[in-house]
């Protein structure tokens, strides 16, 4: 009788032993696919400001290259100041020098 209930003992504690590994294992899984959908949220949510971002970026080339050529057509249409300038300085120089 007493080998008996060492028996069942043995497979009892044996049964809890296997039902216990089942059940962390699980447990275990749940959280990594947890973590794994986590992190494809993070990434739908980066690839979503990275569009936002490259299209900011296309239209605010769009916008420098038209302010570039608005700038080289005002540029071209500007006269040179230097002979002027150099006129002026000479005239300071000859006429308005302190005596």
């Amino acid at each position: 009788m007493k080998n008996l209930w060492k028996w069942v003992l043995a497979t009892a504690a044996f049964v809890v032993g296997v039902v216990a590994l089942i059940t962390s294992q699980s447990k275990g899984k749940k959280v990594y696919d947890k973590k794994v959908n986590d992190n494809n949220d993070e990434v739908k949510k980066v690839k979503i400001k990275t569009k936002e971002a490259t299209t900011k970026k296309a239209v605010t080339k769009t916008a420098l290259s038209k302010a570039k050529t608005k700038t080289a057509s005002t540029k071209s249409k500007v006269k040179q100041t230097s002979s002027a300038t150099k006129t002026t300085k000479d005239f300071k120089k000859k006429y308005r020098s302190k005596s």
